[in-house]
């Protein structure tokens, strides 16, 4: 789930043509340099993220707060030639590829990620509801994975290489890095604090 904060007038029309129709747009990171042509049509990875919108609420001023529920993730094959003051584009669906045996495969890792994200909330000095949800929701590896992801990779950059994984049993492989490098600073750095104060 993904709130966002809809206030150009680009996308409060495209919000508007959203929530007229099936409800759905993809989110896109544009690549570096794109600042200098961020009001046109600055270039784009071709690995998005496509979701439905499950709550919208308008301001009075005009912009909105939406919560955008992921569906998949998508390969933008091309643009649309549009009136449309925000970008049209075509594109597919990307399936996960998962090894020999499916989901069944990955059962043991996707336990080592979640066992993870409880040693992670062990760690942290409040509780973290997202992270509470997947120790309880019992997702596809594929979306647990991403979920993981989402909360703990900050730079865009990398949340990006991992969205272009079709691999989902390296996608886990590499999230499972990432928490365990996380635990072991906020662990250590805990320990470090207890014993200054000792």
């Amino acid at each position: 789930l993904l709130p966002l904060h809809i206030f150009e007038p680009r996308y409060r029309e495209m919000l508007a043509d959203c929530l007229a129709g099936d409800r759905r747009l993809a989110v896109v990171l544009l690549r570096p340099g794109w600042e200098a042509e961020y009001t046109g049509r600055p270039a784009v990875y071709s690995v998005a993220g496509a979701g439905e919108i499950i709550a919208s609420e308008r301001l009075p001023d005009g912009r909105s707060n939406i919560l955008l529920k992921g569906l998949g993730r998508i390969m933008i094959e091309g643009e649309v030639p549009s009136p449309k003051p925000y970008r049209i584009a075509r594109a597919s669906w990307l399936d996960e590829v998962y090894p020999f045996g499916g989901e069944d495969a990955l059962a043991s890792q996707v336990d080592h990620l979640r066992r993870l994200c409880g040693d992670l909330l062990g760690a942290l000095p409040e509780p973290v509801p997202a992270l509470l949800e997947i120790l309880t929701q019992r997702d596809s590896p594929g979306v647990c994975v991403d979920r993981v992801s989402s909360l703990v990779v900050p730079e865009p950059g990398e949340r990006q290489r991992l969205l272009e994984l079709n691999d989902v049993q390296q996608r886990i492989a590499e999230v499972i890095a990432v928490l365990e490098a996380l635990v072991g600073r906020i662990t250590q750095g805990s320990l470090r604090a207890r014993a200054r104060w000792n």
